[in-house]
This record gives structure tokens, C-alpha cells and sequence, in this order.
């Protein structure tokens, strides 16, 4: 379908958790006025239609998928190939659906064995988390300035590619980075996944008589601000990335014993050459 006009199309967003309630707001905020919702529990949609998020919201997918012309799962990634596989057969002609699952490369293929030729799933990575869950924590400004990813398949056809990501620089996001799925895992497996790691280990390693409340400034909220973690998500995320997220732990402990054994040493050369590598290197992100 050509001249697709996101003001005129019926959106379905399956999930009105944190980040699926988001882009219901900023959608609707670019004018988009048929948008509607699915979600298994009955008080996120009496909000998410109080609050104007949408238009009306089912807890099933038989009565609107049908009418649907994008479709945003904002669901967990196993979640997202159940809904696939009970939904598919209501799924509307030449219908774009994509998702902001964390993982990618076992959830693709999976679909891709599924899905029917007329209907083009583009799978994304918003970026944008957040620490709290659920409806109440819901704004689109978690999206401005931030990174997209986008795992396409050989299936996509290039205009709703270069259609859905109109929208995605629409809604706020800055910049949209197109990568195949493998490298993806890859990279999330170091950028995000690790850094959960981190953080939770830090705060595990609290002591009781550090009583630490008092004694924190920003480096530690800083670094322990995404260990308020949902638990169930992070399992699924870690566990289906397991051996990428492993190979980084492992680069991650190499550096930190390397830091370790220039501790032992008092090698104050070898410490203050590894502390101004990391400064270069962050210094670069700036940029």
C-alpha cells in the first residue's frame, strides 16, 4: 500500500504497559485518532481510555486486529510469538506490525516461519526503557532524543521501512540505526544487558552496616538507577541472550581484574593508563 497516512489509519497497540501506553501518547499527540488498545488486564484499559490514550480496548484480538493497519506489540518476546501464532488468522491484509522486544534473532525466526506474505512485521528496538512498569508511568518523553534499532528481515518491503520510520522520527526519537539481528543481541548483550548486570550486582553487594542511604551522592544513583528492575521481563531478556551476555560478562571481569591486579601491585602507571582509556573512551560519546 502506497501514500500510507498515519492520521488516517487504525492503530492497535497489543501491551498498555510503560513503553506501549508511550507511543499510544505520542501518536496521538502527531493526530492520530483511531487508536486502539489490547491488554489482558481490564483497569490498564478503563485508564488507558480515561486518560484519551485510546479510542477503545479489548482484551482479545478477534474484534480489531482485523481493522488494524499497524499493529505495535508492546509485549515480552515469548509473549510475542504466542500472540502471533493464536492472532494471525485475524490479521488484516497488507498490514504493517511491529514490536520494541529487547531480543531479536530467536523471536525473528520463529515469526518468519508463521507469518503470511501480505502482512509485513518490522521488528524495532526503541531504546527507551524505563525503570517503573505499567500504565501510570506512561510519557512520550522518555522517547525524545533517543536511539532506534531496526533487525530487518528480507521480507520488508521498503516503503513501510522507510513509512514506519517517518513516524519513529516523528514521535521523537533522533536517530534510527538499521542492523541485523545477530549483531543486535550482539551489541545489547554489552550496551544494556550487561549494564543491568552491573547494576544489579552492585546493589546485591550492599552491606547492612554501610547503611548506604546516607552516605550516596549521584555516581551511585547514577549507576544503580536500573536495579529497580521488573524481574520477569530481565529473566526472559537475559536468559534468551544468554551466550552473548555471557561473552560480556566475561570481557567485562577481564577489565575489572585488570584494574584488580594494578590495585595489588600499586601499579600507579598501569592504574592511571586504564582510568584515562575509559575518560577517552566516554569522551567519545559526547561527540
Amino acid at each position: 500500500m502506497q501514500n500510507r497516512d498515519i492520521k488516517k489509519m487504525n492503530i492497535v497497540i497489543v501491551g498498555l504497559g510503560v513503553i506501549g501506553a508511550s507511543f499510544g501518547i505520542a501518536l496521538k499527540r502527531l493526530g492520530c485518532d483511531n487508536i486502539y488498545g489490547i491488554d489482558i488486564n481490564q483497569n490498564t484499559l478503563n485508564k488507558a481510555v480515561e486518560q484519551g490514550i485510546i479510542k477503545e480496548g479489548f482484551s482479545t484480538g478477534e474484534k480489531i486486529l482485523s481493522k488494524g493497519d499497524l499493529i505495535i506489540l508492546g509485549i515480552y518476546p515469548k509473549d510475542i510469538i504466542t500472540f502471533v501464532t493464536e492472532n494471525i488468522k485475524y490479521l488484516k491484509k497488507n498490514s504493517i506490525i511491529t514490536d520494541v522486544g529487547g531480543i531479536k534473532s530467536k523471536m525473528i525466526s520463529s515469526i518468519l516461519e508463521i507469518l503470511p506474505e501480505d502482512i509485513d512485521f518490522i521488528f524495532g528496538h526503541p531504546m527507551a526503557g524505563r525503570e517503573k512498569k505499567g500504565i501510570d508511568f506512561a510519557t512520550d518523553k522518555v522517547f525524545q532524543g533517543a536511539n532506534y534499532i531496526i533487525t530487518p528481515t528480507a521480507l520488508n518491503k521498503r516503503e513501510n521501512l522507510e513509512f514506519l520510520e517517518k513516524i519513529i522520527l516523528e514521535i521523537g526519537f533522533g536517530q534510527i540505526k538499521r542492523i541485523s539481528s545477530e549483531f543486535h543481541d550482539k551489541v545489547i548483550g554489552y550496551t544494556s544487558q550487561l549494564t543491568h548486570v552491573i547494576a544489579v550486582a552492585l546493589m546485591n553487594s550492599e552491606k547492612d552496616e554501610y547503611q548506604i542511604k546516607n552516605f550516596i551522592g549521584d555516581s551511585f544513583r547514577d549507576l544503580t538507577r536500573i536495579a529497580k528492575i521488573n524481574e520477569d521481563l530481565w529473566t526472559e531478556l537475559f536468559l534468551e541472550n544468554k551466550e552473548n551476555l555471557l561473552n560480556s560478562i566475561d570481557d567485562f571481569q577481564l577489565q575489572l581484574n585488570k584494574l584488580k591486579k594494578a590495585l595489588i601491585e600499586e601499579n600507579d602507571m598501569e592504574l592511571k593508563g586504564l582510568l584515562k582509556e575509559s575518560t577517552d573512551k566516554r569522551e567519545k560519546l559526547d561527540k
